[in-house]
């Protein structure tokens, strides 16, 4: 199992981006500087009225599944 961990703020009217139909993933950076490809729907899951701010953690297995995917801080 592998664990990445990185910091997102973004406000709300960038958060709306992730519910554009035919968007289905999205890029980021962990603090290492490795580029990992997220489904936005877990993403969705942590917009808020001021869009998203905080510590992620993103655990995954051998074959790139996630296993999970929460907020920290």
């Amino acid at each position: 199992m592998q664990t990445f961990y990185f910091t997102l703020s973004l406000k709300y009217d960038l958060c709306e981006r992730l519910y554009i139909p035919g968007i289905n993933s999205v890029i980021i950076r962990d603090d290492n500087g490795k580029s990992i490809q997220l489904p936005v729907r877990n993403l969705r899951l942590h917009v808020s009225p001021i869009g998203i701010k905080g510590r992620f953690r993103l655990m995954i297995d051998e074959n790139n599944k996630i296993m999970s995917f929460e907020k920290i801080t």
